[in-house]
């Protein structure tokens, strides 16, 4: 059954635009596999319409099983998937072993491709993970960001996966290219580490992505908390992680994005060219409710098994 919202005929359309696939979960102790819908694009338009936005997603689709699942789940969560998103061959899958301390590392079957969007009254775009690497669906993402930004915001996440991307060498500047067509990026410390190696420190990469062109650069550190960038007045700050029981990390960034997406939308930062505009003047009191709503999304998910997105009132 689709749960009710409160989408208004006002309120700013999100489109996402990426994989949905299914994820297969693998205990540390290899037994009682579990399998949930998943894909980082797809964990973000749901924690979108989860906290209420008018979501949409963009994916690559079979015919099949999974591909029903992934619809049904999709459905149920209230977010609308766009014209062209079936027609793959199958539907993609990610299998996510676990560490003893619930800590997920995965591997990928993972096809991608996508045609041309219409982006129609769409006010924010969100892309990101080997959506915008992996041909021959990227290109058509780097042009679709060039063009969202004519009347809309973007955000990114690189979500880098080495099985799927190759080394850093062969996609950093793709990585660079999708991170100077956003408004808002988002990485974790394992892509800072991964990319430019552990010779450069995060608040060195989000100074640099700042220069980029993104207002707002945030790196998740884990256990450690986050820190985030605003180029504006060009200072940096520490987020002091919350203290919570970790089932698992599946979906947790993910969560953490579509928080930080949606305090920024509600804070009229997001959503249009004029809230591009608000966002590049802003300082870290205008984007502190986001921040904390980022990290509340996140709190509230490792604490659940799976890409549990929380809504206003788990939040509250």
């Amino acid at each position: 059954m689709q749960r009710a919202t409160a989408h208004g005929p006002d309120q700013t359309a999100v489109l996402t635009l990426g994989e949905a696939l299914v994820d297969v979960v693998v205990p540390h102790d290899g037994g009682g596999r579990t399998s949930y819908v998943g894909g980082s694009p797809a964990n973000v338009a749901v924690g979108l319409a989860s906290l209420d936005h008018d979501s949409r997603l963009t994916a690559y689709l079979g015919d099949d099983e999974n591909g029903r699942r992934v619809r049904e789940h999709l459905l149920d969560a209230d977010v609308v998937l766009t014209p062209g998103s079936t027609g793959a061959p199958r539907t993609s899958t990610a299998t996510a072993h676990l560490d003893a301390e619930g800590v997920a590392s995965y591997r990928f079957d993972l096809l991608w491709e996508v045609g041309p969007q219409d982006l129609h009254g769409v006010g924010h775009l969100h892309t990101g993970s080997v959506a915008a690497t992996l041909e021959p669906g990227a290109s058509v993402v780097l042009s679709t960001m060039s063009r969202a930004r004519a009347g809309a915001t973007v955000s990114y996440d690189p979500n880098c996966r080495p099985t799927i991307m190759g080394s850093p060498h062969e996609v950093r500047a793709r990585i660079e290219e999708c991170v100077g067509r956003s408004d808002v990026v988002k990485a974790s410390a394992e892509d800072v580490e991964w990319l430019y190696g552990g010779d450069v420190g995060a608040d060195e990469v989000a100074a640099l992505w700042g220069r980029l062109g993104p207002s707002l650069v945030v790196v998740t550190r884990g256990a450690e908390g986050a820190l985030a960038h605003l180029s504006g007045p060009d200072v940096t700050v520490e987020l002091e992680p919350a203290t919570v029981a970790v089932v698992d990390t599946v979906g947790a960034g993910d969560s953490f994005m579509a928080g930080l997406l949606s305090g920024l939308l509600d804070a009229g930062l997001l959503g249009s060219v004029e809230a591009r505009e608000r966002l590049r003047r802003a300082d870290l009191d205008d984007v502190a409710d986001a921040l904390r709503r980022a990290v509340a999304c996140a709190s509230w998910t490792v604490a659940r098994a799976g890409a549990a997105a929380p809504t206003r009132a788990d939040l509250s």
